[in-house]
């Protein structure tokens, strides 16, 4: 459930172009997005005064929230492609910042980003929210250093493409795997790739959350050659229950990591603390405790934190 609009983005304040206009128009992360029932075209125009107001290279942190009704119309990342010449200074993009009140995460129409990505080799972060329509095709891009998508379910053939992608700087990788229902449910299999270690080679953070099948990752996680390269771990929001934190323990040291996320579980009290004692002194997230629903389907019994 997301409920509020990003305060920041990128360590940079996120500035309006309602707010006050800051000293500094190259320290914060500006902000472009609709209010209910405000015209379309306003997007637009919103995002040529923010270039206006940026001068020459446009802004470096750029967030985009509702463009209209997200849910209905894709979103406009030709808008962006089109002023890649005026934007030479972006590094930082989040596309999506759309909270409950505006579209349910797996309402939110996305796009290709291979043409985004091409037309900005120089961006360094990216953040998607929402996995509708969401594609990629297998690319190269040299400066990439973290990816990170929020949705009900990030597409597999998603997950396959940037798997074969070379991204030679990054170091953080973030994937909400989902649920089938919302067009996610990535398998072990689609995560091969980024689990064997053989691509990515500056990766430290990576990100396997939200996962309706969380047993199944953890347990491929638990003897991939990837984690001994990692400082940290993201394994939150998901089913994660005794079967996988059982295969944690068993499997490859973890103790060099400094961070293990596991909130958003469905673990024994008993076995929470056997991780928590077992893998001290790396910092262990096991927070926020589920209780498996009585449903007669086994499927449904546990949740993934966020879906529709």
């Amino acid at each position: 459930m997301i409920n509020e609009h990003l305060s920041s983005f990128a360590g940079l304040p996120i500035y309006s172009l309602e707010d006050e206009a800051p000293h500094d128009v190259s320290q914060v992360a500006w902000r472009v997005g609709l209010d209910y029932d405000m015209p379309e075209a306003e997007f637009e125009s919103g995002l040529d005064e923010v270039l206006d107001r940026t001068g020459t290279g446009g802004p470096a942190t750029l967030v985009l929230g509702s463009w209209g009704e997200p849910y209905e119309s894709t979103v406009p990342l030709q808008l962006l492609i089109d002023r890649a010449g005026r934007m030479g200074g972006l590094r930082s993009l989040f596309v999506g910042d759309i909270v409950m009140e505006e579209a349910e995460i797996s309402w939110i129409e996305q796009d290709d980003y291979t043409p985004l990505l091409a037309a900005f080799p120089q961006l360094e972060r990216l953040w998607i929210r929402g996995g509708t329509g969401l594609t990629i095709q297998p690319l190269s891009h040299g400066a990439l250093v973290e990816l990170v998508v929020q949705a009900g379910g990030t597409p597999p053939e998603f997950v396959r493409a940037i798997s074969r992608s070379e991204l030679p700087q990054l170091e953080h990788l973030e994937l909400w795997l989902g649920t089938e229902d919302y067009a996610g449910g990535a398998t072990v299999a689609d995560l091969e790739l980024i689990l064997s270690g053989q691509v990515f080679a500056t990766m430290t953070r990576l990100g396997l959350r939200n996962a309706e099948n969380a047993d199944e990752v953890a347990a491929a996680v638990a003897t991939a050659p990837v984690v001994a390269r990692l400082k940290e771990l993201d394994l939150s929001l998901g089913t994660l229950g005794d079967v996988g934190a059982q295969a944690l323990l068993a499997g490859q040291s973890l103790t060099h990591l400094d961070r293990l996320d596991l909130q958003h579980h469905f673990m024994s009290a008993e076995m929470a603390w056997r991780v928590v004692e077992a893998l001290a002194p790396t910092q262990v997230d096991v927070s926020d405790v589920q209780t498996e629903d009585e449903s007669e389907d086994e499927k449904y019994r546990r949740f993934i934190s966020v879906s529709e």
